[in-house]
């Protein structure tokens, strides 16, 4: 008895709808880098056949992409070695070129290749200067082996929608560029938030897999991960004894505590706070103790529950990833991407 990662069809559709309808006129580059942020390559169908391309950080994320899917694949990392342009090119991948020392190895090409350029509006992460971007486009113009795709840029707070630098980095996008070239800068939080960021590509990442860009959830999103273990023992202590490493928590009053099979070992945040919710035939249940490698405690006192029971520990409307988050102190991406491989991922409807 193990913790299953349910990954749902249907909610990966309706997600991919919202983006279409939020953004009607831009062609859609769908996040699936970091194993589709955790959530399997090979379980995400709708999003790998009904995006206009699909964006991944490595070569190694596309040699995976390509034995499933011919889709054209973004190459968010570039190359920097001619080798790598070589496995690009073979694995028909469109290359984004960020920095100067890439535009030597680019040009040389002997083969016909798509490019994206990138630049840099304010993020200072990646991304060529302005008058770096003027020297590449005047350069790689001038060369019939090479397609400029687009222009693109990337937004450092778009998730915080009031935020100055968000106005400042689409100004500096569009001053930086014209408009006889494809644009892209929309994330999923601009996707969501700022239609003048949309161009003519957008580039969903996390509202894909149900989850909020912001600070609160937006419940026309739907969860695509859930995240289930079930319970494998239950106790009843009395008042005054501990549960867990370190003795975190202690019981006021005797209470009945479930022992469920999953811990930091497959994926569940080590710093859930004592009081995290744990949803068990439909009630919240508070987590107590320390969050151990396989097993976490709950106190189930005010609920009929019986072991073999089955514990949803995020990815339910009840109980969304947000939540479990920001009990942990950390972000809904990292406990998607953080889901170990001795959890078994399943395909659900």
């Amino acid at each position: 008895m193990h913790a299953i990662a349910s990954i749902s069809q249907s909610a990966l559709k309706h997600n991919l709808s919202v983006v279409k309808k939020n953004a009607p006129n831009a062609r859609i580059v769908s996040m699936v880098k970091a194993n589709a942020y955790g959530h399997h390559i090979d379980l995400i169908d709708p999003i790998i056949n009904h995006s206009d391309l699909l964006g991944v950080s490595e070569i190694l994320e596309v040699e995976k992409l390509r034995k499933t899917t011919n889709q054209p694949i973004l190459l968010l990392s570039g190359v920097i070695k001619d080798q790598e342009l070589q496995q690009a090119i073979k694995l028909n991948c469109q290359i984004v070129i960020h920095h100067k020392t890439q535009l030597s190895i680019i040009n040389n090409t002997k083969q016909s290749i798509d490019i994206w350029i990138k630049i840099n509006t304010g993020m200072n992460r990646l991304g060529l200067s302005t008058n770096e971007y003027k020297y590449c486009i005047k350069l790689l113009e001038n060369n019939p082996l090479i397609n400029i795709q687009c222009v693109m840029s990337h937004f450092a707070c778009a998730d915080e929608i009031n935020h100055p630098m968000n106005q400042s980095q689409l100004f500096e996008f569009k001053k930086s560029t014209h408009a006889t070239v494809k644009r892209s800068i929309a994330n999923s939080a601009a996707i969501l938030s700022n239609s003048a960021s949309h161009f003519d590509y957008v580039r969903p990442g996390i509202m894909l897999y149900g989850v909020s860009p912001f600070d609160i959830i937006n419940h026309n999103l739907k969860p695509v991960m859930q995240l289930s273990a079930p319970i494998i023992s239950i106790k009843i202590i009395k008042t005054g004894d501990s549960v867990g490493y370190s003795a975190t928590w202690t019981a006021n009053k005797p209470t009945t505590v479930a022992t469920i099979g999953i811990g930091y070992g497959d994926g569940y945040p080590r710093h859930a706070k004592n009081g995290t919710p744990v949803l068990i035939n439909n009630t919240l249940c508070p987590l107590i103790g320390r969050v151990s490698m396989d097993l976490i405690c709950v106190d189930i006192s005010n609920i009929n529950a019986s072991v073999g029971d089955n514990a949803i520990l995020w990815g339910n409307q009840q109980l969304r990833i947000e939540t479990i988050a920001k009990c942990s102190a950390t972000i809904a991406y990292e406990l998607l991407a953080g889901v170990s491989s001795r959890v078994t991922f399943i395909n659900a409807i």
